[in-house]
């Protein structure tokens, strides 16, 4: 039965607009994204074969354009929805973290950096500068590729803390497969970084390595 000849209460849209959207499951919300469903599937059943095809949410917007179109119904046009609204969502985080409100919530930098790399098919290494009163200036992709402690130039992360007026930095990066934790040439060209930003005494105050939803954090454990 198509969703409009479902009874009101019981239609996805009417619920997050009377309901909100937290009283929703996962299908749901991706019905109202879909909008309409293909032949044998209404919206919610559509969204729920996402869910399962790729596991989790994650999984989903991890996909590529050709793994998202293997599913009946989905497409370029329906990609490239999700793709603008996964990058609103990383938009608005930004927002809010460069009103300085979110920086002293290291739960919040890290859902913002689960947010920044979620999708990312290949390892991006990214710098948050920050002000003496660590609000953030500016985040900055600074090289993406096979990351090694000497594909990343201590030099090119100093000159642009300079440019930037930055008092400290935070380092970033994703292991697209794989595991957070970080690997030797991680900790090599942490180290190398550390001693290149003490010489213009700005302060790296933690590198965070993001592996889907999980975040390492080297001051967590001891590794600055």
């Amino acid at each position: 039965m198509p969703i409009l000849d479902w009874p009101l209460e019981r239609r996805p849209r009417e619920r997050l607009i009377r309901e909100g959207a937290t009283a929703l499951t996962d299908a749901e919300l991706l019905a109202i994204f879909l909008r309409i469903g293909v032949p044998g599937k209404d919206a919610v059943q559509l969204g729920q074969e996402m869910v399962h095809h790729f596991g989790s949410l994650q999984g989903l917007f991890g996909a590529s354009l050709r793994e998202f179109s293997a599913i009946n119904g989905l497409g370029p046009a329906k990609f490239a929805q999700l793709q603008a609204v996964m990058e609103l969502a990383r938009r608005a985080m930004l927002e809010e973290i460069k009103s300085g409100q979110a920086l002293g919530s290291p739960k919040a930098v890290k859902e913002y950096l689960r947010i920044l790399f979620r999708g990312h098919a290949c390892e991006s290494f990214h710098v948050l500068f920050l002000d003496v009163k660590n609000r953030l200036i500016e985040v900055r992709e600074m090289f993406r590729g096979t990351l090694t402690h000497t594909s990343v130039y201590p030099r090119e992360v100093v000159k642009a803390a300079l440019a930037c007026n930055a008092a400290s930095i935070m380092l970033a990066h994703n292991h697209p497969s794989g595991t957070p934790d970080p690997s030797e040439s991680d900790l090599l060209l942490t180290r190398a970084l550390v001693q290149a930003m003490a010489l213009v005494d700005i302060r790296i105050l933690d590198h965070f390595v993001v592996a889907g939803h999980q975040v390492h954090s080297f001051a967590e454990h001891g590794q600055l």
